[in-house]
């Protein structure tokens, strides 16, 4: 059985993304049903950001309910929103990646070196974004051998590229910030549409890729299934290994799209930017109803997951408070989601 020509089942999988029927002899309520089912869960999401949308215009009045505003929300969601949804893929996958936030900071110093921009400027501004997603590839590709064929957890492997790559970016940058002088780069990223920056239209347009991957094509039946168990998906037919690393090859071509838009909106590449961009991204994912254990994954989830955060640092910043209140709230969070998605799971294995 050639791996082309398997498609991959659903019982293949121990969480499948399907929410299972009601079993027999018990009764399940409507409400409950809601609840566990993907459609209730974005609900949810949906529900939460309106409140704190309410609690952001009760607070801060006119200066949250302002249409420039909520683009700057939707501005500053861009960069981290790319990554989450390449994060999304990964934790599916059964993985997860803390490096996310160094390969973002190596990709825009390399994009942004005195000789890169001198070849952006002689050939095209394109070069910049090919060295940019080459470096966040090249990453990726390296943790995905690591992890998929040298058989190091993802936890040990991500966290050595977190601090190599970090690394590599401070010696190539000197620990200086490296001005960007690239008008075509400028003109291009700076433009809008409608009234929309481009870098929010590009997460707008990942985010619509990632969903057709995910929901609609093999590769994303196969992300779940090699997430959710991956000895019945090598049974299957599955080349896990080959798919774990495109995994990560694909979370690094996010990083590097991520990186453009950092570089877009500060005029700079910095070994200092993306710090902590990986925590940022694994909680949009948890919150949006990925299981960290794989096995599912949602990219509208995450997208909401990515919006809540936001206008929460949103919020706060308007109302005067204190980034550590941000972070301890934000930590509170991420428990009580995590609590939840524990009881979604073992009701759907009683189930």
């Amino acid at each position: 059985m050639t791996e082309s020509s398997t498609g991959v089942a659903a019982p293949l999988t121990k969480a499948p993304a399907a929410d299972p029927p009601p079993s027999r002899g018990r009764s399940t309520s409507p409400l409950a049903a809601l609840t566990g089912s993907g459609v209730g869960r974005n609900l949810g999401l949906v529900v939460a950001l309106l409140i704190l949308c309410g609690v952001g215009a009760a607070t801060a009045g006119e200066r949250f309910a302002d249409l420039d505003n909520a683009l700057t929300i939707l501005r500053l969601a861009a960069a981290v929103g790319v990554v989450s949804i390449g994060m999304t893929f990964v934790i599916t996958g059964g993985g997860i990646d803390l490096s996310v936030g160094a390969i973002l900071a190596l990709s825009s110093v390399w994009c942004t070196t005195v000789a890169t921009q001198t070849m952006a400027n002689d050939v095209h501004w394109v070069t910049m974004v090919i060295a940019a997603v080459a470096v966040g590839a090249g990453c990726g590709l390296v943790n995905g051998v690591l992890i998929a064929y040298g058989g190091v957890v993802p936890f040990i492997a991500t966290l050595a590229m977190l601090a190599s790559a970090r690394g590599l970016a401070e010696i190539l940058s000197n620990r200086r910030t490296q001005i960007v002088d690239v008008p075509g780069f400028d003109a291009f990223f700076g433009a809008e549409v409608l009234g929309v920056e481009v870098p929010v239209l590009l997460f707008v347009l990942v985010a619509i890729i990632g969903w057709v991957l995910l929901n609609r094509t093999t590769f994303g039946r196969r992300t779940v299934a090699v997430g959710g168990n991956p000895e019945a998906a090598r049974l299957a037919g599955i080349n896990v290994k080959r798919h774990t690393l495109m995994l990560y090859v694909l979370l690094g071509v996010c990083c590097g799209i991520a990186a453009l838009m950092l570089i877009a909106r500060t005029s700079t590449g910095s070994s200092t930017h993306g710090m902590l961009y990986e925590l940022d991204a694994i909680a949009a994912v948890v919150i949006g109803g990925t299981l960290l254990a794989g096995g599912r994954g949602t990219i509208v989830g995450t997208v909401l997951g990515v919006l809540i955060f936001t206008t929460l640092t949103n919020v706060f910043t308007l109302n005067n408070r204190s980034i550590s209140e941000q972070a301890l709230l934000k930590g509170a969070i991420i428990v009580v989601a995590v609590l939840l998605q524990q009881r979604f799971a073992r009701r759907s294995d009683s189930s």
